[in-house]
């Protein structure tokens, strides 16, 4: 089983939402027996907390059920997780500073890696934007989680 961790600053809006994006995609293809998706942030602000309600209600209108609750990134994620991705480059740099090792710093991968039909450099934080922030980062995620999927069909990480 592939192993996979979305991570933003407070996992309250992008990570929660890739989470949730993922799974539906996975879901719906009928990969769930091979792919084990959770969410963290950084900082453990929001420790407990259900995601925020403009990211639900975003996620919502398109199907997609943003659930998780939000945790702090554990060390122990390093050994846990096959993928660690985070959303932007200061997300990258927080999670390589806390890498104990050469191979827990090769899962660390930026989710606009993944982009098919964005050229974004980072899935932007919309926590103090509006509406068109929440959507951007859903579009994102949306192209990002279908690239990731189809990277892990391509490189026989699972069967699709």
């Amino acid at each position: 089983m592939v192993k996979i961790l979305f991570v933003c600053l407070g996992n309250i809006c992008r990570s929660a939402a890739a989470e949730a994006v993922m799974k539906d995609l996975v879901s719906k293809r009928g990969l769930d027996d091979q792919i084990f998706i959770d969410s963290a942030g950084i900082i453990g602000v929001h420790q407990g907390e259900r995601a925020d309600a403009r990211m639900r209600r975003h996620a919502e209108a398109r199907g997609i059920d943003v659930t998780s609750i939000s945790r702090q990134v554990r060390i122990s994620d390093f050994d846990e997780f096959d993928y660690i991705i985070g959303m932007d480059n200061t997300n990258i740099d927080d999670l390589k500073d806390r890498a104990m090792t050469i191979e827990h710093e090769q899962k660390i991968h930026k989710m606009t890696e993944f982009c098919r039909k964005y050229d974004n450099d980072y899935v932007p934080d919309p926590y103090y934007g509006g509406a068109a922030g929440f959507e951007l980062v859903l579009d994102l995620l949306d192209d990002s989680c279908e690239g990731l999927l189809d990277y892990l069909i391509k490189e026989d990480k699972i069967r699709g």
